[in-house]
């Protein structure tokens, strides 16, 4: 069987047979980046927008299922507070960001401005300018600083969201997922088009620029995000050579008390 047949299925997607090794094989990677990056005490920032549905989380959780939670965390910030709203706007973000030997993953950043604020109307259009011209001195600073940014775009097409939305509906597991917010903006497709064209335009710099990833196709943009995150920072492999677990030792004269006196949960899957 020729490498193309084994990779892609009949209709053009790609294989288990192909997409689980390889899967497994890029987050072992991610492993050794995850050491380097604790080693070397780095401050990596990725960002992860696009619209609802479009596959963020999907790739957030590949990228995270194997890594350690102290070193590489999430964060998912929710609606701002009445406190928070009076705040600097960049400021309930700065709280997040990493220190040395960290990786800070956002499923949404200080770019709600640019996107869901401004279309939901969240934010007044001079609120809404100063971030524009303020996000990029914003970035500098920080990279200025030592952290490393990088951010991704997940560009899906309508049809493909509308497909998604519709699956949503129909699986239990992933209804909570789909909300009024996520309704209102199936209808301002254009206004979110025209934001983003927007943002881009003014965040989209040499110093800090954004990464768009195709993602009609789940499983190519989570092999290819992680693929270009490796790509982006430099990393050696620090694993340790193998160990070999020395003989327990006999703790004689010790006697535990009975397992009747503890308290076990029900045993339902025998």
């Amino acid at each position: 069987m020729r490498e193309t047949e084994a990779k892609y299925t009949k209709s053009g997607k790609l294989s288990n047979e192909f997409y689980e090794p390889e899967l497994e094989r890029l987050q072992i990677e991610l492993i050794k980046l995850q050491e380097w990056i604790k080693e070397k005490k780095l401050k990596v920032v990725v960002l992860f927008e696009g619209r609802d549905a479009a596959g963020k989380g999907g790739v957030i959780k590949r990228i995270t299922e194997k890594l350690n939670p102290r070193v590489c965390r999430v964060v998912a910030l929710g609606t701002p507070t009445e406190k928070e709203k009076t705040q600097w706007y960049f400021q309930r973000y700065v709280s997040h960001l990493p220190s040395g030997g960290e990786m800070v993953l956002f499923d949404r950043s200080w770019y709600n401005r640019a996107g869901v604020e401004k279309v939901m109307g969240f934010c007044t259009d001079d609120q809404y300018w100063e971030f524009l011209r303020s996000c990029p001195n914003f970035e500098r600073m920080l990279i200025r600083s030592g952290i490393i940014i990088i951010k991704y775009w997940f560009s899906v097409s309508e049809e493909e969201q509308e497909k998604r939305f519709q699956a949503r509906l129909k699986d239990p597991t992933k209804r909570w997922k789909l909300s009024d917010m996520d309704l209102k903006s199936r209808e301002r497709w254009v206004e979110y088009s025209k934001a983003k064209d927007e943002m881009l335009n003014y965040t989209d710099t040499k110093l800090s620029p954004w990464f768009v990833v195709d993602a009609d196709d789940k499983r190519k943009a989570r092999l290819n995000t992680m693929s270009h995150l490796l790509s982006i920072i430099p990393y050696a492999d620090l694993t340790p050579p193998e160990m070999k677990l020395p003989e327990r030792t006999n703790h004689k004269g010790y006697v535990r008390p009975p397992m009747q006196e503890q308290t076990f949960i029900p045993d339902l899957y025998k």
